[in-house]
């Protein structure tokens, strides 16, 4: 980032070398009703680069601009928003979960009027591939069957060669994004993660968490938390990413319909997207409670935990994490996890059954806490840790932003030295609200 062309060009000053800019049209669903034409309004694709794994990633910028697609729009990307997809992506990845990726975050002065006033910046954003559910439909019910065949056969080729030997290689596509899809809300579902915004122009063909806008991780558990405050109905709450996840895999359907050549043949590829999510949550939540078979009365005990921590309102993120410090022999070593709950005795209670659980597979304190620790993260990117490096940014101040991810990139290292932020969130962060415009 020393050399100035590379700063100018991640600005959106200039072009780089050998790159045939473009904007994508795509239409979609917004909050499940039809928007119609949409489009990258304030994304520019710059072109695509070889990746380590021999595979390609395109480069995109992220509010260098108006774009044949900004409608009314300026196209310009606000400081504070541009961040958090920042911190977001190299969080997520850093958990494991299939996302888009952020290169660069480049700050400026010039202003953009959104509910206020604000300081706008340039994310670079990277991934296989942007194409999105809305894509499919854009061509679809602008009755354009070529050019849907076009994206259709472009997917399969590039990114599911090995669909191509399939009978019918339109219908494999359907099932093989269902599955991924699937999977993929059973990730976000098991880190607490909620995406805000589900609209159909926001899902990936690749199964990819995409376009970072009023996300959160779960705190105070609730399973009907709805983290974006633009949507009043809480279609997109965080019990619901599940459904509209299979929702949405039933709008590409529908727009792969005449691809695939059958309503029979499309609800066959869909209809796979339950059992997918249900046995990846299920392996992912025993996982969490360190739990390495499987037993007859397992959904029984998954349902009590979550009952008692929605009664008292527990931290997703602390509970986890301090269930791998609970041992088989001395309740004494619960008192840290013990203390988040209201309820001390629903908790005792409960312990009690985890632990007959656990003796049933001879469960062993320490290879079980490292297991555990694996794979339920102490650092998570919450919105006052988030709110407090954008506030520091837009005084020209980088130095949380830089902070938060390197921590974030090792999100199950215990890393003593920046134990504060996998603190639950103080008393101010209550009132921290993200919308549509975030």
């Amino acid at each position: 980032m020393s050399d100035e062309e590379l700063v100018q060009a991640l600005a959106g000053n200039r072009p780089l070398p050998n790159s045939a800019p473009l904007a994508a049209v795509y239409s979609g669903h917004q909050f499940g009703v039809w928007a119609g034409q949409l489009g990258d309004g304030r994304a520019i694709l710059l072109g695509d680069v070889a990746a380590r794994d021999g595979g390609r990633m395109e480069l995109q910028l992220k509010g260098a601009g108006a774009t044949p697609y900004s409608r009314m729009g300026d196209g310009r990307a606000v400081l504070r928003s541009s961040i958090r997809e920042y911190l977001c992506s190299e969080a997520m990845a850093a958990l494991g979960i299939p996302t888009s990726r952020a290169l660069a975050v480049i700050g400026s002065d010039q202003l953009a009027m959104r509910e206020r006033p604000e300081t706008t910046a340039v994310v670079t954003r990277m991934a296989p591939s942007f194409v999105r559910f809305g894509s499919f439909e854009h061509w679809y019910y602008n009755n354009q069957p070529e050019n849907l065949k076009t994206l259709a056969d472009y997917a399969i080729a590039g990114f599911y060669p090995e669909l191509l030997a399939a009978a019918n290689p339109y219908q494999a596509l359907l099932a093989e994004v269902t599955r991924r899809t699937a999977h993929l809300m059973a990730q976000w579902q098991a880190v607490g993660f909620m995406h805000g915004v589900m609209n159909t122009d926001n899902m990936s063909i690749l199964g990819l968490t995409l376009d970072y806008g009023p996300y959160g991780f779960m705190e105070a558990y609730d399973p009907g938390h709805i983290c974006n405050h633009t949507d009043q109905q809480g279609r997109y709450a965080y019990n619901k990413q599940p459904q509209i996840g299979h929702w949405n895999c039933f709008a590409l359907g529908q727009a792969l319909l005449p691809l695939i050549g059958s309503v029979e043949a499309t609800e066959a590829a869909l209809a796979s997207y339950q059992a997918h999510y249900d046995k990846k949550l299920d392996e992912l939540l025993h996982a969490k409670l360190g739990l390495a078979t499987q037993q007859a009365d397992d959904d029984k005990l998954l349902d009590a935990m979550f009952a008692i921590m929605q009664a008292s309102h527990v931290d997703f993120t602390l509970f986890f994490r301090q269930l791998g410090n609970l041992r088989l022999d001395d309740a004494g070593g619960d008192s840290a996890l013990r203390d988040l709950f209201i309820d001390r005795a629903a908790f005792d209670a409960w312990a009690l059954q985890y632990r007959t659980r656990l003796k049933l597979e001879n469960s062993q304190d320490q290879s079980r806490k490292l297991a555990m620790d694996a794979c339920n993260p102490k650092y998570v990117l919450r919105n006052y840790l988030a709110q407090t490096a954008i506030e520091q940014a837009q005084n020209k101040d980088f130095s949380e932003v830089g902070k938060l991810l390197e921590i974030l990139e090792n999100p199950f290292d215990e890393q003593p030295q920046h134990a504060k932020y996998s603190a639950l969130p103080p008393d101010w962060a209550r009132g921290l609200e993200v919308s549509c415009s975030s």
